[in-house]
């Protein structure tokens, strides 16, 4: 998986990166195939955004978009938004997965 974080305008301190490293670690209990993961972080007029843009093999990226006052409050709640959306794919991938009517056998009486 390659990880990518990017900060413009912001002094991004080294906790705050290790935060954002776990909690992209902590998406791999998804059992998804991530391959590339990006991380922009940027000071906007009234607080700072963050986008996450998770790319995953065989499937749309996922692009979460979150804005706050607070780097911190910003950064929890796009990991928030960004393991509902992973958990929903995962769910998602599994049913798709459930036995079809071609698996079924015939049952002869």
């Amino acid at each position: 998986m390659n990880v990518q974080i990017h900060a413009k305008d912001i002094t991004l301190q080294a906790n705050t990166r290790a935060h954002i490293e776990a909690a992209i670690e902590s998406f791999k209990k998804f059992s998804l195939d991530i391959t590339t993961v990006n991380v922009n972080l940027k000071a906007e007029k009234k607080g700072v955004e963050i986008e996450f843009d998770i790319h995953i093999a065989h499937s749309q990226p996922v692009v979460i978009n979150q804005a706050d006052n607070d780097l911190d409050v910003a950064i929890d709640l796009a990991i928030e938004r960004a393991s509902k959306a992973l958990r929903r794919l995962h769910d998602k991938v599994i049913s798709h997965k459930a036995t079809s009517i071609k698996d079924v056998g015939i049952i002869e009486d």
